[in-house]
């Protein structure tokens, strides 16, 4: 088939052992790519119970049909492994070059098993590979590393690699690219760590297969040009996802004090007009016209690429209200490889922690100096780091005191920027994210907030479940990014067509949405067989805080949610699914989406309902 290159490359750093393996077509047309090839193979390959951070857990590199080709924003590729942080599923999308030199290489997946004795780092060119000794790049931050890389390799190669939070293991460490461009957030970097591989480097010099390259690039060029004519276009390259910064304040959504609250004070010194006021340039993915990295100067008088997500978490969420400050923070996160989500979490738990004097450590709200130690003690696991490092799940299960209500995760990985105290829709797609609690999947509170906050109705779980199948399916597996069709409007339909004239093979939509249930119904049982009859509905519920404390200021003063409301939504979202009360695939589901091998394997250990 075209479109697919229909190989995967495996590499055995136990052995120090390469090979190539053709991939079924029947496996591609059914899983399509990225997330789903990568699900696919933990499946089959991994035993129950394995330790993520040992030399039997595996790490998938995979891309998708779209990965690489002439189209919007196609420079994206899927990580994937047992999470270190979850003990579930756990993957994270990176716009990276090594995602177009992984495609021009002539592969769609790398598996990586084993484990290394000594650092090493991978080159790949076409069909040569080498494992190279790190010795002198193990302990280097991540910038410094892919520039004494480049030099060595040349600067048009694609690069993935871990920081010393990767090296050190710290659960929450990812895998960086292009001094920036971060993705793994279940600690996909603390399993590279753990192979002793600091680095994959990647080098094609192949064409892309694509059966009518003729209407790929007319396609591609319509596209291009329709993403410019949005009418929200222009001020999408001012801001960014920074706009959104305003805007959840407006919605009281912003987190603020470890979620304690949707509103800041001083979010006018983080938004997107403080943003614009210190940026300096843009930066992007490969193939992307509405690069939504904006560089800033730093506190420091270094840049940073700052966005949404880590502005709102290392800022409003900790209690900082200096941007300035804010980027000193991601920039030291991205160069020490830690997901920046995750870190703005852990220090607004360690905060609250210090405040109720569950631990000893004196950490005040919005204590810069503070925040910034602690980022290199997490990273290098230096005294009360050592704690940190291992996520809010676990510190909480350690210091006590009822803090698990207040250690803002689902399934041990911590919640994105987004306050749900009165976002019952949000708060469940968190709930059922595929990987814990993030927003890619299902970002649903833009619409919850324009169509009704306080309903707790199926046609909100029928929203969650179409935006999950868009995505989370559709997107994580073509592999592109959602940016174009979710800020821009970019019709649905031109990755219809891109798909069918890459690959020659026509899908309608509910074709993708089958895919995508598969997909979601694949990956609910892997972590099914991990947690065994230590499952339950329960593993579905957003934080408790947002149950139990209502908010204390803003507009929504005194709002919370209901957990017996919430309990209803997720009935029907496990009915829609096709998946029991405790959340698992039924047999027949499993059957009627082709995951027949599944369901047997899965009896072994629970019992399916029918």
């Amino acid at each position: 088939m075209k479109g697919w290159n229909g190989r995967i490359l495996r590499i055995n750093l136990s052995e120090r052992k390469v090979r190539t393996q053709n991939i079924d077509s029947e496996v591609l047309l059914k899983f399509i790519g990225g997330r789903g090839l990568a699900a696919k193979i933990l499946w089959d390959e991994l035993e129950p119970g394995v330790d993520p951070l040992s030399p039997y857990n595996k790490l998938i590199i995979a891309a998708g049909p779209l990965t690489g080709i002439v189209g919007p924003s196609t420079g994206k590729l899927v990580v994937a492994a047992k999470s270190p942080l979850t003990g579930g599923y756990g993957d994270g999308n990176i716009g990276t070059m090594a995602s177009v030199h992984l495609r021009k290489a002539g592969y769609d997946a790398i598996i990586i098993e084993g484990t290394s004795r000594k650092p090493v780092y991978i080159y790949i060119e076409d069909e040569a590979v080498d494992i190279i000794s790190a010795e002198g790049l193990w302990g280097r931050d991540t910038f410094e590393t892919e520039r004494l890389l480049k030099e060595i390799h040349g600067k048009d190669v694609g690069v993935l690699l871990i920081g010393p939070a990767g090296e050190n293991r710290v659960r929450y460490a990812t895998i960086i690219s292009q001094e920036g461009r971060s993705g793994g957030r279940p600690g996909l970097g603390a399993v590279m760590g753990s192979k002793k591989l600091k680095a994959i480097i990647i080098r094609g010099t192949k064409d892309i297969p694509v059966h009518d390259k003729a209407e790929l690039v007319k396609t591609a060029a319509q596209a291009y040009s329709d993403i410019k004519k949005a009418p929200q276009y222009d001020f999408w390259m001012r801001q960014g996802t920074m706009a959104t910064i305003e805007w959840s304040n407006e919605n009281s959504v912003l987190p603020t004090t470890n979620f304690r609250e949707g509103v800041f004070d001083y979010y006018r010194l983080i938004d997107g007009y403080s943003m614009e006021a210190a940026k300096i340039t843009q930066r992007g993915c490969p193939n992307c016209n509405m690069t939504c990295g904006n560089v800033v100067i730093d506190a420091e008088g270094d840049l940073s690429e700052l966005d949404y997500e880590n502005v709102a978490m290392l800022g409003s969420n900790i209690g900082l209200g200096h941007l300035g400050k804010v980027a000193v923070l991601n920039k030291l996160a991205d160069k020490l490889g830690l997901d920046t989500i995750s870190l703005g979490n852990v220090l607004g738990f360690a905060m609250e922690a210090s405040e109720k004097k569950l631990i000893d450590e004196r950490i005040e709200w919005g204590d810069y100096k503070k925040a910034r130690e602690l980022v290199l003690d997490i990273a290098y696991r230096r005294g009360i780091g050592d704690l940190l490092a291992e996520g809010t799940k676990r510190i909480a299960e350690k210091i006590g005191g009822n803090s698990i209500e207040w250690a803002m995760q689902v399934k041990g990985l911590e919640v994105s920027a987004y306050d749900c105290h009165a976002a019952p829709a949000m708060a469940l797609a968190y709930g059922t994210s595929p990987i814990g609690a993030h927003h890619k999947d299902a970002w649903v509170i833009s619409w919850e907030v324009r169509t009704g906050r306080f309903d707790y109705t199926r046609e909100k779980v029928e929203k969650v479940i179409e935006l999950q199948r868009i995505r989370g399916g559709i997107f994580e597996t073509l592999v592109a990014c959602r940016l174009p069709w979710i800020e821009l409007g970019l019709k649905l339909e031109y990755y219809m067509k891109l798909f069918k004239h890459a690959t020659g093979v026509s899908m309608t939509l509910q074709d993708y949405y089958t895919i995508a249930d598969r997909v979601y119904s694949l990956i609910r049982a892997f972590w099914v067989r991990e947690y065994k009859e230590q499952w339950s509905r329960k593993m579905d519920y957003p934080p408790m805080r947002w149950f139990k404390e209502p908010l204390t200021k803003g507009p929504l003063k005194g709002a919370k949610l209901d957990l017996d409301k919430y309990d209803q939504m997720l009935s029907w979202y496990y009915e829609i699914r096709g998946w029991d009360e405790r959340g698992i695939p039924r047999k027949s589901t499993l059957e009627k989406l082709g995951l027949n091998d599944v369901a047997k394997t899965l009896e072994k250990y629970v019992k399916l309902s029918q």
